[in-house]
């Protein structure tokens, strides 16, 4: 496979009749069409995505919703320039690699792929290695260019040998390129830590927003009594990116509930944008992934690709944002309430599939996802709510959506 994948060649020019439709989703907060001619979003840089070597989208292709029959919408993708594709065995139960594996077959070498598997302490090698191939299959190719620990919780995971002998094997079988992990729930810091400590992962993946940065909560925050939760993520990605461990990025819309946003948005520049702009602007950033379920999604989104700043009001949709969703939006990998229930309910992972319920209007997903969790939110039907009445330091009323969430879920 060459380093560099092909990118397609530039697009520039439509007739205004076939673009009308779409120039209020995309057009940028610098760019203007004129009614003859505008140029269709594409990819618009490719970074380095550390020791692999690699030249990757900087916004790239998450598949957690992709479906059967929506190969269309991978296709779109890779026309516009994106290369980097990520997925794992979990999402839509398989479906998501049998379409990306239908439309990359023939055009291995113009993609990476990326592959996850969520690997406990307990399992061995051989049975990690029987799952990957299952993959394989389903992705109709030899190797993915990076496998994955996925949604990682727990520094035993990334301590497990059979893991480390799993990822050996497979190195030295081909059938992976490169080795990482993942994690957008709690103890996100200290399995990000403990790996790159022990140099452990060539490629890392986690959830970063502009909602957990300190710096922002600092800006929008003075005066008030808050304390802002991940500290150490911006100092752990300027870690990563010193020991030249390549650096992706999700969860970067902070829930996702972008209906809420369009009343504030002006001059064709959106939320979403603005969101990935703020990403983008942080050069240990090598990339972010988002959930890409519609052309029109694609084409949205990839405005703001290239950018290395904010623009002219993306400050105020964000703060906007903050203020609508803060009391119901838990914080990827803050965990402060873990301690709290009695019953042992994993909060941040029950409110997670809730968002996936609510925001990402995905009940199929938030099931599959809620399924998995080891203790969920069964004992929250009869507890007064008061353990964990002000567990959350945002204010997020735990027990006021957990029950809810089960009866929704379960």
């Amino acid at each position: 496979m060459s380093t560099v994948p092909t990118q397609p060649n530039r697009r520039q020019v439509l007739k205004w009749g076939t673009a009308a439709g779409l120039t209020g989703s995309f057009l940028g907060q610098t760019s203007f069409a004129s009614p003859e001619t505008f140029e269709i979003p594409e990819v618009q840089k490719y970074n380095r995505l550390g020791r692999t070597d690699f030249e990757i989208s900087d916004i790239s292709f998450g598949s957690s919703g992709i479906r059967r029959g929506q190969e269309n919408v991978v296709r779109h993708a890779i026309d516009r320039g994106i290369n980097y594709l990520d997925t794992a065995e979990s999402y839509t139960n398989g479906q998501s690699e049998t379409v990306i594996g239908n439309v990359v077959k023939g055009m291995r070498d113009k993609v990476y792929i990326v592959s996850k598997i969520i690997s406990y302490p307990q399992m061995k090698s051989e049975d990690i290695m029987k799952r990957l191939e299952e993959s394989l299959k389903r992705l109709q190719t030899d190797y993915v260019d990076v496998y994955m620990n996925h949604a990682v919780n727990d520094v035993k995971r990334m301590e497990s040998p059979e893991w480390h002998k799993f990822v050996e094997t497979a190195k030295e079988q081909g059938k992976i390129r490169f080795a990482g992990m993942s994690g957008h729930a709690g103890r996100l810091a200290q399995c990000l830590e403990y790996s790159l400590d022990q140099d452990i992962c060539d490629v890392v993946l986690c959830a970063y927003n502009f909602g957990q940065d300190p710096s922002f909560m600092a800006n929008l925050t003075r005066g008030m009594d808050w304390i802002a939760r991940q500290p150490k993520l911006p100092e752990l990605l300027k870690k990563a990116k010193k020991n030249d461990v390549g650096t992706v990025v999700m969860k970067t819309l902070a829930g996702a509930r972008l209906n809420d946003m369009k009343p504030w948005e002006k001059d064709g520049s959106t939320f979403s944008q603005a969101a990935f702009r703020w990403v983008l602007s942080n050069s240990d950033v090598d990339a972010l992934i988002v959930s890409m379920n519609s052309t029109a999604n694609i084409d949205e989104f990839l405005v703001a690709s290239g950018a290395e700043e904010m623009s002219y009001g993306d400050q105020e949709l964000l703060e906007r944002y903050i203020a609508l969703n803060n009391e119901t939006y838990c914080r990827p990998g803050c965990s402060d309430c873990e301690s709290s229930c009695p019953y042992n309910v994993q909060v941040a992972d029950v409110l997670r599939t809730r968002m996936y319920a609510t925001d990402y209007r995905d009940v199929e997903m938030a099931r599959n996802e809620y399924a998995q969790l080891a203790v969920n939110g069964g004992a929250c039907l009869s507890c007064s709510g008061t353990p964990c009445q002000s567990a959350c330091t945002y204010g997020v009323s735990i027990a006021k959506l957990s029950a809810p969430t089960h009866r929704i879920l379960a």
